[in-house]
């Protein structure tokens, strides 16, 4: 699938600002699921915006600003062509140990009423003891049904126990979650941020997403989406991982200069149709 992504964020301060460092990871690679075809990134300030690659192999570039301004607009945009491989991302090229991947975070502890959560998934139907793929299945399965997707009721900085606790979040803590029990159950897992293409005719609303990875050695990371109830398919773009939110973050940064700020998003992902030419 060939799907067209433009990404427009827009900061607006209150006061002028003497100085802004931003770390964005706005930039997919070249994976076993995707080829990126164009991309571009973009901000309208006087900024330099040196590119480097992070410990988890992300694209990552630094925003720094370091004159008086206003507002900061980050636009980047570009095509994807996708590949479906029912959720199997491979084992790709590991800059870090798997065994990183088994590290909890402040977003990902996962405490005693989510252990046993985790715990109570391992037995098999029947008796009989569950692989670890199937296992993953059925903690994603379990997430869903657990916390209801709902907008509002949770941020980016909550935890992945206090989503648990609430029983409502959305994508972010949805992979939060996985990820904290499946590192419980023993599982290297990570955090997915990128996009995620829907029908128009869904009715579903155009927004970044996120999901999680779980290492099975015969596999290599497998994706799971507990908000959409499935693996990921070629409807998905993949832009960064980490052991959480922060570690994928599109946009992370601080400023200097006081004042309150507001902030708009826009995201428009669509399919592309191909042209031929004869």
């Amino acid at each position: 699938m060939l799907l067209q992504i433009e990404h427009d964020t827009y900061y607006r301060f209150e006061a002028p600002q003497r100085y802004t460092i931003q770390t964005l990871r706005f930039t997919p690679k070249n994976d076993p699921v995707q080829q990126i075809m164009r991309w571009g990134i973009r901000a309208n300030s006087n900024g330099f915006m040196p590119q480097f690659e992070d410990s988890f192999g992300n694209i990552t570039h630094t925003l720094a600003l370091d004159r008086p301004h206003e507002d900061v607009r980050i636009t980047v945009s570009g095509e994807v062509l996708t590949r479906d491989t029912g959720g199997v991302f491979g084992f790709g090229t590991e800059i870090l140990p798997i065994a990183v991947y088994l590290r909890e975070t402040d977003l990902t502890v996962a405490d005693p009423e989510m252990i046993e959560f985790a715990e109570q998934l391992r037995g098999g139907a029947r008796g009989a003891e569950l692989t670890e793929i199937d296992l993953m299945h059925r903690l994603s399965d379990a997430i869903a049904d657990k916390v209801a997707y709902q907008i509002g009721q949770t941020h980016s900085e909550t935890a992945a126990s206090e989503a648990f606790a609430k029983e409502q979040g959305v994508c972010q803590d949805h992979a939060h979650i996985f990820v904290a029990c499946a590192r419980r159950l023993g599982v290297p897992a990570r955090y997915v941020s990128g996009y995620m293409w829907h029908d128009p005719h869904s009715g579903d609303g155009e927004a970044a997403h996120a999901w999680a990875e779980a290492y099975i050695p015969d596999l290599g990371w497998v994706g799971f989406d507990p908000s959409n109830r499935q693996c990921p398919t070629e409807a998905y773009v993949r832009m960064a991982v980490g052991l959480d939110y922060r570690g994928a973050a599109p946009i992370l940064g601080l400023r200097h200069g006081g004042g309150g700020e507001e902030m708009e998003v826009k995201v428009r992902i669509a399919q592309a149709r191909a042209v031929n030419q004869s």
